[in-house]
């Protein structure tokens, strides 16, 4: 089994900035994609940015490119989403993924950003 667990959500104002962790535990050497998500009130869950592990190879949503970077963190098993820019329609929970062969899927409880104008 695999736990993933996200942290460093909150409250800013419009063009601000925030840094979201993701860390993965367990059964992890499986691992080949991290990913970020978001799902907005009234809205379906959506793609944010995804991290290939073997390759570094990163991949954006249009509506993210060049204000989110999406990156490896300092410890094991760990992602970072670094969220600069920050508009009022950024406002979701921004859940993690961890992508495993099989293929299986891993998702943290999720963490509110809130962005206000």
């Amino acid at each position: 089994q695999v736990q993933v667990v996200e942290s460093g959500g909150g409250s800013v104002q419009a063009g601000g900035s925030l840094r979201l962790s993701c860390a993965a535990s367990g059964r992890t050497f499986t691992k080949y994609v991290m990913g970020w998500y978001r799902q907005a009130p009234g809205k379906e869950r959506e793609f944010v940015a995804s991290l290939t592990w073997s390759s570094d190879m990163t991949v954006y949503a249009d509506s993210v490119k060049g204000r989110f970077t999406i990156s490896r963190g300092n410890a094991k098993d760990t992602v970072y989403l670094q969220m600069n820019s920050l508009k009022p329609e950024d406002t979701a929970i921004y859940y993690c993924k961890s992508t495993h062969y099989g293929p299986e899927e891993y998702w943290g409880q999720g963490t509110q950003v809130t962005v206000s104008s």
